[in-house]
């Protein structure tokens, strides 16, 4: 968090998605090259129909919480914002590219590439908890607490009335 109590308009983001980008291109590659016996022709046809379906799933939580739900203007005028996509899921933008990710992992066919979901999850919820959460905290103290006791920090769900 800056010294002024601003929240960070990126954040941790940039190097979260950075770093699972890199890793799902090299993934790829490698089962390109390296590993690729671990293909399976009759996963093909699923892997790629859920692989695309995360990768539209990726690109929409994206836009609707970077388009519609304008969380830039919420973190400039230090509001708290827990509507629209934020509803759902407490870091849509990440678990945009968790799912895209994801998605073009399981496109590549290789059972091999399926230990990098976990992997990202994983770097997400310690990343996430480290810093944002923690900031968030910091600034929005009770209502940031109450809203996570309502909405899971990366897979979208309806809000939990509790």
């Amino acid at each position: 968090m800056e010294k002024n109590g601003q929240l960070p308009l990126f954040g941790v983001g940039p190097i979260y998605v950075v770093i699972i980008i890199l890793l799902t291109v090299a993934g790829i590659l490698l089962s390109v090259y390296v590993i690729p016996n671990g293909s399976f022709d009759f996963l093909l046809i699923p892997f790629s129909v859920i692989g695309s379906l995360l990768i539209i799933g990726g690109l929409y939580l994206w836009v609707d919480a970077v388009l519609k739900s304008k969380i830039d203007e919420g973190i400039k005028n230090n509001k708290l914002v827990t509507t629209g996509i934020y509803a759902c899921v407490r870091n849509p933008i990440y678990s945009a590219f968790l799912f895209a990710c994801t998605g073009a992992l399981l496109i590549a066919n290789n059972l091999w590439l399926l230990i990098l979901p976990p992997v990202y999850w994983l770097f997400l919820t310690v990343l996430i908890k480290q810093t944002e959460e923690k900031w968030l905290k910091e600034r929005y103290g009770k209502e940031y607490e109450e809203y996570c006791k309502k909405v899971n920090r990366c897979i979208p769900w309806f809000a939990q009335r509790k």
